[in-house]
């Protein structure tokens, strides 16, 4: 795993969180779930990559 990953997921997590707040304060609550929930679609996209490779690893050792 990269560190660069890591980065990536906290970057959109931080960007993510101050949108919510700003769009939480001026009342429009349902817009901010809509960008929580993308933000987290987002950072799954991010990983797909990585759990495929854990899985590919898991396959390896146990000789699937």
């Amino acid at each position: 795993m990269d560190i660069s990953l890591l980065l990536r997921v906290a970057g959109v997590g931080l960007i993510v969180s101050v949108i919510c707040q700003i769009l939480t304060k001026s009342g429009r609550e349902e817009q901010a779930m809509l960008v929580s929930v993308a933000g987290v679609v987002l950072v799954l996209l991010m990983v797909v990559k990585e759990i495929g490779a854990l899985i590919d690893t898991i396959r390896h050792i146990f000789g699937l």
